[in-house]
C-alpha cells in the first residue's frame, strides 16, 4: 500500500461528501415537483409526453396503483428490448452485419437491462449492433435508473406524509427525473468523455496499420453517450466486453475518477434528500455515515489484500502486489477502489477482472452485494433498501427501550416490520437456493472454468450479482448457455421486483399514519449510537446469512493459497 493509494481513496470520499448536498438539493426539487431553470427549455417536452400518453401529472396514486403502473411499464420495456434484439439482423445501424441475438440470450439481456442489473452474457462489440446498443440497451439505462429514483421518492413520501393514501404519481416522477436530472447530467458527462478520447460515432469499424505493419480492425460506436448513463444510473453494462478496463470506455486516470464519482453521486445525494423530505437533514447524514463506514472498511480490506499479493509468488522472490487482471494505467489502488464502489452500488462496471483478485480481495465485492447493495447502493434502490434495514434497526431499538419503535415521526408496527423482512429475505433465499442448485446439477457445474472453492465462488458470485441487480461477474463463468441465461434472468427479475412491491406497501402504510413527535422515551436516530446500530444490523444479517457460503468459497480459497494450492 502506498501514500498515493490512500490519498486517492480519501480524495474520492472528500469530493463525494462535498457534492452530496448540492446533488441532494437538485433531487429534492424534483421530489417536490418544483420548477427548475431547465423547465424553460424542457417544460414543453414534459407536457408533450403527458399529452401523448394521456397522463395527468397532478393525479396522485396509492401504493397499489403506483406499483401496478411501474410493473406494466417495465414489462412493456422488457418485451420491446427482446423484440429489438431478436430482430437485430433486419434492423438498421448494423454496420458489422451482426445476426439476431439467440432466444435465451435475448431473454436474459432484456430482463438484465430492465431490472437495472446489466449482466452481460455476451461481448458487446461482437454481439450488439449500434441500434441494439442505443435503442435496446441505453434507453433502459435511463428508464431503469429513473424508476429506481422514483421508487425512492415514493418511500420518502411515505415517511414524510401524514394520514394520506397516496405516494405520488409514477409517470410524473419518471418523466421529471429523466428530463431534468439524468439527461442534462449525461450530456455534460458524454461531452467530457468525448474530449477525453472516448469514441462517439455511428461508424462500426476502422481499419488501421499497426507499427509492426499488420492490418487491424478497431471497433467503434456511440460509446461516450452510453458510458455517461452507464455510470450515473448505476447500470454498468459496457459497450465493449472489457467494460471500463477498455481504453475506449475509460482512457485515463481522470476519466476513471469521474466514473467512480458518477457511480456514487446520485445515491449519496438521495440520503440528503431523504433528510430534507422528513424535515431533518441530520437523518440523511446519519444514513450516509453508516454507508461510508461500511464502504471504507471494504476498501481497506480489498486494497490491503491486493497490495499484499500472492504469498506463493513472494516465496519465489517475486515482490509487489497482485497486478493480474488489472490495467497498468490504473494500478492496484484505483482498481481496488473501483471494485468496491461498483459492488457497493448496484453498478457492475469493472476496470479490473474480479476473478483475478486475491481470494480476500474478491470476497469484499461479493459481500457488498450480499448485504443488499445498500452501501450507497444503486440510484434509488440503495436508499430504499437501506431504509428497510433502518426499519428493522429501529424495531430492535424499540425493544431495547421498551416502547413502540418510531422512526422520523412514524410508529413502526408489525405490518412494516413484516414487509421489510419479506423484502430483505428475498436475497438470501434466491442467492443461496440457486447457488446450491447449480453446484450439484451438471448444467450448473459446466459453467465455472475453475475447480474447487474458486469455482464455487464463480457460481456464488453470478447469482449474488444477479439477485442484487449488480451485473458484475467473476469473468470465470461460462454464462451464455440456456441454463445460466434462463436461471439468471429469473433471478434478476425476482431480485428487482420482489423487493420493490413490499417496499411500496411499506410506503403506503407509513403515509396513512399520523405524525408522532419525538419524546424523552424515543430512541435517537441521528447520533453515533444509531449509526453503529445500523452498521451492526446490516453486518449481522449479511454475515450470519452468507458466512457459510463465503467459508466454502473465498475463505477456503484463501486458506488453500496460504498452503500453496491454487485453483
Amino acid at each position: 500500500m502506498t501514500f498515493q493509494g490512500w490519498f486517492l481513496i480519501l480524495a474520492f470520499t472528500g469530493v463525494l461528501l462535498a457534492l452530496t448536498k448540492p446533488v441532494g438539493l437538485w433531487l429534492f426539487a424534483l421530489y417536490e415537483g418544483r420548477r427548475t431553470p431547465l423547465h424553460r427549455v424542457l417544460g414543453p417536452i414534459e407536457r408533450g409526453f403527458y399529452a401523448l400518453a394521456g397522463v395527468d401529472p397532478d393525479e396522485e396514486q396509492g401504493w397499489r396503483r403506483y406499483a401496478l403502473h411501474m410493473l406494466l411499464f417495465n414489462v412493456a420495456l422488457m418485451l420491446f428490448t427482446y423484440a429489438v434484439l431478436r430482430l437485430q439482423a433486419v434492423l438498421p445501424l448494423n454496420p458489422q452485419g451482426l445476426g439476431a441475438v439467440s432466444e435465451h440470450l435475448a431473454f436474459n439481456t432484456a430482463i438484465s437491462f430492465t431490472s437495472n442489473t446489466n449482466w452481460q452474457s455476451y461481448g458487446g462489440e461482437s454481439t450488439m449492433s449500434n441500434l441494439s446498443q442505443m435503442l435496446g440497451l441505453t434507453i433502459h439505462n435511463f428508464l431503469s435508473a429513473a424508476t429506481g429514483i422514483a421508487l425512492a421518492f415514493a418511500l420518502f413520501r411515505g415517511f414524510a406524509r401524514r394520514e394520506t393514501r397516496t405516494i405520488g404519481n409514477f409517470w410524473a416522477d419518471v418523466t421529471r427525473i429523466t428530463l431534468y436530472l439524468l439527461l442534462p447530467l449525461c450530456v455534460a458527462l458524454a461531452l467530457f468523455y468525448i474530449v477525453s478520447g472516448v469514441p462517439q460515432t455511428l461508424a462500426g469499424v476502422v481499419d488501421v496499420q499497426t507499427l509492426e505493419g499488420a492490418r487491424q480492425s478497431i471497433l467503434l460506436g456511440p460509446v461516450a453517450s452510453q458510458e455517461a448513463i452507464k455510470m450515473l444510473g448505476t447500470n454498468g453494462g459496457g459497450f465493449f466486453n472489457a467494460n471500463s478496463a477498455h481504453p475506449f470506455e475509460n482512457p485515463t486516470a481522470l476519466t476513471n475518477f469521474v466514473q467512480m464519482l458518477s457511480i456514487f453521486l446520485l445515491g449519496a445525494g438521495l440520503t440528503w434528500t431523504f433528510g430534507r423530505a422528513v424535515g431533518n437533514t441530520r437523518q440523511g447524514w446519519a444514513i450516509l455515515a453508516a454507508m461510508l463506514i461500511l464502504f471504507l472498511a471494504g476498501v481497506s480490506v480489498t486494497y490491503a489484500a491486493e497490495a499484499a499479493g500472492n504469498p506463493m509468488l513472494h516465496q519465489l522472490g517475486v515482490a509487489g502486489g497482485n497486478m493480474e487482471g488489472k490495467e497498468v494505467r490504473f494500478g492496484i489502488a484505483a482498481s481496488a477502489l473501483f471494485s468496491v464502489i461498483t459492488t457497493a452500488a448496484s453498478c457492475g462496471a469493472v476496470n479490473a477482472m474480479h476473478d483475478s483478485f486475491t481470494a480476500l480481495g474478491g470476497m469484499i465485492p461479493l459481500f457488498n452485494m450480499q448485504l443488499g447493495e445498500v452501501v450507497v447502493g444503486g440510484v434509488g434502490a440503495g436508499i430504499y433498501g437501506f431504509l428497510l434495514f433502518a426499519i428493522l434497526a429501529v424495531f430492535v431499538a424499540g425493544l431495547m427501550v421498551g416502547r413502540t419503535p418510531e422512526y422520523v415521526g412514524k410508529k413502526i408496527e408489525s405490518r412494516e416490520v413484516k414487509l421489510a423482512v419479506l423484502a430483505i429475505a428475498v436475497l438470501p433465499l434466491v442467492i443461496l437456493g440457486l447457488t446450491a442448485l447449480s453446484s450439484v446439477l451438471q448444467q450448473g457445474l459446466a459453467g465455472p472454468l475453475n475447480k474447487g472453492p474458486h469455482g464455487f465462488s464463480e457460481i456464488l458470485y453470478a447469482f449474488t450479482s444477479a439477485v442484487a441487480n449488480n451485473g458484475s461477474a467473476f469473468a470465470g463463468l461460462t454464462a451464455n448457455t440456456p441454463y445460466y441465461n434462463g436461471l439468471l434472468g429469473v433471478a434478476m427479475w425476482i431480485g428487482r421486483f420482489f423487493i420493490i412491491v413490499p417496499m411500496l406497501a411499506v410506503a403506503g402504510s407509513l403515509a396513512a399514519k399520523k405524525y408522532t413527535p419525538e419524546s424523552a422515551g424515543s430512541f435517537p436516530t441521528t447520533g453515533g449510537l444509531w449509526v453503529g446500530l445500523l452498521v451492526g444490523i446490516i453486518l449481522i444479517l449479511g454475515g450470519l446469512t452468507f458466512l457459510p457460503s463465503l467459508a466454502l468459497g473465498p475463505i477456503a480459497d484463501h486458506l488453500a493459497m496460504i498452503r500453496g494450492q491454487l485453483f
